[in-house]
């Protein structure tokens, strides 16, 4: 391993660290990097594994979210009432339930997506699709009063709804924070609201999606090795580290200002990706 490919790693970490929780897609950032920058130790990142890495570095976000929420999260604080306690469980149960659609329609799906959609074309409209859709949300909700002003007022039948728009997110360049914030304003959520149960939806997403992916290279008869696994910790470690700040940032963003700028990026880099891939819908732009 390099000295570049170490700064590499590190870059792959960073980005996930900030893609994960602003809506701007972090597969699409994720496949975009790995084509302008590639790695210079196949050896190391086979087809195989850099599937699988892809997917299990985002267990470093989830140690931050699980870090920075902890006291919201934890269900037997001995800090927390009775009713609270009863409440934490509660959002536990919603989170469960808004995750389960996504975890079916990933399960079915996986192998078609990944062979079909999985490519710079799909990229490119999912980035500039839903850039527009923030964009055109946001104007529509200018003079609104969102009804849910708190995680706990979500209803179990919100929290389905959400899961269900969230099986979007299963195609790459959507962003599964970005589709989950869209679909909670939809019915009503404040844009803090959406954010914070955007990043406790992901938990068991992730997770769940983390152990698919490692339990299916085995089953493919691969294993690990120990640079592997160094590579792995390496880049968990420093998604870790930005995911914390990416989160605190966006929960202070969302309170004085709205989603527009990340409707604005998301075009702009859509337009990028034409033009770095000219040829990307089979014809040459």
């Amino acid at each position: 391993m390099t000295f570049v490919e170490w700064i590499r790693i590190i870059l792959i970490g960073i980005i996930e660290g900030i893609t994960e929780w602003l809506p701007i897609s972090s597969t699409g950032h994720m496949l975009l990097f790995d084509q302008i920058f590639p790695t210079t130790a196949p050896e190391v990142f086979t087809p195989e594994f850099n599937d699988v890495f892809m997917v299990v570095i985002q267990l470093g976000a989830i140690l931050a979210v699980l870090t920075c929420f902890f006291g919201r999260l934890n269900p037997v604080s001995r800090q927390k009432t009775r009713e609270e306690k009863k409440s934490t469980w509660s959002l536990w149960g919603k989170v469960i339930v808004g995750c389960l659609p996504a975890a079916v329609a990933g399960l079915l799906f996986d192998d078609w997506m990944e062979e079909h959609l999985y490519n710079y074309a799909v990229i490119a409209a999912m980035l500039i699709v839903y850039g527009v859709l923030f964009i055109v949300l946001e104007i529509r909700n200018r003079r609104r009063t969102f009804k849910v002003q708190t995680v706990d007022a979500l209803t179990y039948r919100h929290a389905l709804i959400i899961g269900i728009i969230q099986v979007l997110s299963l195609i790459p360049g959507t962003s599964r924070s970005g589709v989950t914030i869209l679909g909670a304003m939809l019915i009503g959520c404040s844009r803090s609201v959406a954010a914070e149960y955007t990043f406790f939806l992901a938990i068991p997403v992730m997770i769940g999606a983390s152990g698919f992916r490692i339990v299916k290279y085995f089953i493919d008869g691969s294993t690990f090795t120990v640079m592997q696994v160094a590579v792995m910790l390496a880049a968990m470690a420093v998604a870790y580290v930005v995911s914390m700040l990416a989160i605190k940032f966006l929960m202070k963003f969302v309170r004085r200002h709205d989603f527009k700028i990340f409707g604005v990026y998301r075009i702009a880099l859509g337009v990028l990706v034409l033009a770095l891939f000219p040829t990307v819908f089979g014809i040459t732009l």
